[in-house]
């Protein structure tokens, strides 16, 4: 007898459901929201109204494309946690009110958990996962995080940004630059058009694992302002130079916190996750890092580094396969660690 779970994600600005069934993807549907590029960020009233238009749609479209029927499922899992408290209480409450009417259980998901856990998003029967222990790279726009994985119930963080997080870095230095909103694809595409060592930016030196980006935000800022003086249509000539140096830098920062927990810890593998795990300098960069090392390099597809449901649906599945599920009256929540 199947196991068919159905997810629903609406932590931000993207509404998306999926379903798995017995561990397999069977659909992963996402509605985006374009209403906040004018404003240069997400505007959380926006989101909430926007996902109280998506969410009807988006999950029948899921169905539709699994092939079952609402009747079907087993469970419903959503995220709870951590983001927008409106957007997340349209994802809650619905998921609520639709397992209500189906007579099965809800299923409440860290949203960081499903990014950790989106490695084990299964396309086929035969295709290969992760083995515990792992150390899995957290990197998006409100995390950067060092976890170590050693089960999907046993996560421990051992680092993580004491300020800005590598997304935002990314963002923020992109709008100085005049980019749209999101800017880290644009700085993405600029860069392999660029001289990656034609600007020096400030390395935080943090101890331990843990991470910071807004020193490099501040050094980014004064390179653009102090050359603008001398040289007005500096940021125009320049843009190429400016994202590729900029994105190596994040990447060097990145990646030498993790050099130093993969040392301790010496795991065999690791994992990439989140928004900026799409960015592909830092894939290229952790393939090699893990290559030098020879260890396994994972790196989602790009279907699952943004939010997606296809995460929340496997994250619920194990845990619905280990019996936990949630009551009725547990609200949303909008920051928690891993």
């Amino acid at each position: 007898m199947s196991t068919t779970i159905l997810g629903i994600e609406s932590s931000c600005d993207d509404t998306s459901a999926a379903v798995i069934s017995d561990g397999i993807l069977r659909s992963n549907v996402i509605a985006g929201q374009k209403v906040h590029e004018q404003f240069g960020g997400v505007v959380p009233e926006l989101a909430s109204r926007a996902h109280q238009q998506n969410i009807l749609p988006v999950v029948s479209e899921a169905l539709r494309q699994a092939g079952v029927t609402a009747s079907d499922l087993d469970a419903v899992a959503f995220t709870r946690g951590p983001g927008l408290l409106g957007s997340l209480l349209v994802g809650t409450s619905f998921a609520k009110g639709m397992a209500i009417g189906l007579d099965i259980p809800t299923i409440d998901v860290n949203h960081l958990h499903g990014h950790v856990l989106s490695h084990f998003i299964k396309e086929t029967e035969d295709q290969e996962v992760p083995e515990f222990p792992y150390i899995c790279l957290l990197i998006s726009g409100g995390n950067s995080q060092i976890i170590l994985v050693r089960s999907p119930f046993d996560m421990e963080i051992l680092g993580s940004t004491i300020d800005d997080a590598a997304g935002e870095a990314f963002d923020k230095c992109a709008k100085v630059m005049g980019l749209p909103y999101p800017g880290g694809p644009h700085i993405d595409r600029l860069a392999t058009e660029g001289d990656a060592d034609a600007f020096k930016f400030a390395k935080p030196h943090i101890p331990g694992f843990d991470y910071s980006f807004s020193g490099l935000k501040t050094s980014f800022l004064y390179t653009v302002r102090d050359n603008l003086k001398v040289e007005p249509d500096f940021i125009e000539k320049r843009k190429a130079d400016l994202a590729a140096s900029l994105q190596k830098t994040i990447i060097d920062i990145l990646l030498d916190k993790l050099a130093k927990a993969v040392k301790e810890t010496k795991v065999k593998a690791v994992a990439i996750g989140g928004g900026v795990s799409a960015n592909s300098g830092v894939r290229k960069a952790i393939e090699v890092f893990c290559d030098n090392r020879r260890i396994k390099a994972w790196i989602p597809k790009r279907a699952f580094t943004t939010d997606n449901a296809a995460m929340v649906a496997i994250a619920g599945y194990f845990k619905f396969l280990k019996g936990e599920f949630c009551s009725l009256d547990m609200p949303p929540y909008s920051k928690v660690e891993v």
